[in-house]
């Protein structure tokens, strides 16, 4: 790195308002509308500081369908640049921000939300179908009992086997697969109509070692303050529905006992834009990077990884994580 690409960079850092915009995207990536929301500003004046943040190498952008969003950049180096990035970075994320926009920021996320919730509220009915599209359980749920079994979560074991999280858990198919090897699971879903098909599908299988709870990961992790943590956490096909994927990973590692493992099965990154509105995704899968990046910020350590090629174009990437 030369003197003068640290002067850039520098400079372009050294604004309050910049600033702000870094922190934020340390939460996760918004797009140009978005950030001229949370921040009360023109777009011509957003778009002007994110082209200084990009020209400098401190911000990086990803296509998600017709938007482009803002992000902070992958960042694995060992280079004088990368080095110095990273401290910048801890540096901001550790700074007090005078101007509290954390009401601004709820409201965009909660409009993602809401977005997402309305999707599945209108194809709750045919929900299987819209899975289908993309990728059927039946495709991937052997791969998953088969995760479970190199784990030591055998089916029968549920005497020993302690607590477990399914987030977004659909119609249930994995809840029985849960169900049989944990004393006790729970689903967690945005979606009150998946909720009652999962509610029957638990009925009609006789899962009475399962409740079902509405809400996201946050409102969990406040009703569970005092409780003992999930031995095993689960995200089926959910992060690329989740308005700010990042914050998954924060949550459910305060969510996990001591030494409890988070399984992340998704799609692995994909230019099949037509998915946004078919099937209500938010998010066109993801980079393996990201993934371990987000889990080494939460305090997660990295577990084995596997990935499966469909015959439509995606790929899903199994992914584990320990507290």
């Amino acid at each position: 790195m030369s003197l003068s690409q640290l002067a850039l960079a520098a400079k372009a850092a050294g604004d309050p308002l910049r600033m702000s915009v870094l922190k934020l995207l340390g939460q996760g990536a918004f797009g140009v509308l978005e950030l001229c929301q949370i921040f009360d500003i023109k777009q011509s004046s957003m778009s002007h500081h994110l082209k200084v943040l990009s020209q400098a190498g401190l911000v990086s952008n990803q296509r998600e369908g017709n938007s482009i969003f803002y992000r902070r950049p992958l960042n694995t180096g060992n280079d004088t640049f990368s080095v110095w990035l990273r401290e910048l970075f801890r540096a901001i994320d550790s700074s007090l921000d005078e101007s509290d926009n954390s009401a601004a920021v709820d409201g965009v996320l909660a409009e993602r939300a809401e977005a997402c919730a309305g999707f599945f509220a209108r194809h709750a009915d045919d929900f299987r179908e819209q899975q289908d599209l993309i990728a059927s359980y039946e495709q991937y749920g052997d791969a998953l009992a088969t995760i479970l079994d190199s784990l030591g979560y055998l089916p029968g074991s549920n005497g020993n086997s302690g607590y477990a999280l399914e987030i977004g858990p659909g119609e249930g198919a994995f809840l029985q697969t849960l169900s049989e090897r944990f004393a006790a699971v729970t689903g967690l879903d945005i979606s009150p109509d998946l909720l009652a098909k999962a509610e029957t599908f638990c009925h009609e299988n006789s899962l009475n070692n399962v409740s079902l709870v509405q809400g996201d990961t946050r409102a969990l992790l406040e009703s569970r303050k005092n409780d003992e943590g999930f031995g095993f956490a689960v995200a089926n096909m959910v992060l690329h529905h989740v308005p700010s994927p990042k914050t998954i990973f924060t949550e459910v590692a305060a969510l996990l006992a001591p030494g409890g493992t988070f399984l992340v099965t998704d799609l692995c990154r994909h230019d099949q834009s037509w998915a946004k509105d078919s099937c209500g995704d938010l998010w066109l899968g993801f980079d393996p990077a990201d993934l371990s990046q987000w889990a080494e910020d939460s305090g997660l350590k990295e577990g084995q990884s596997q990935y499966s090629g469909l015959r439509n174009g995606f790929q899903i990437q199994f992914r584990l994580f320990h507290a």
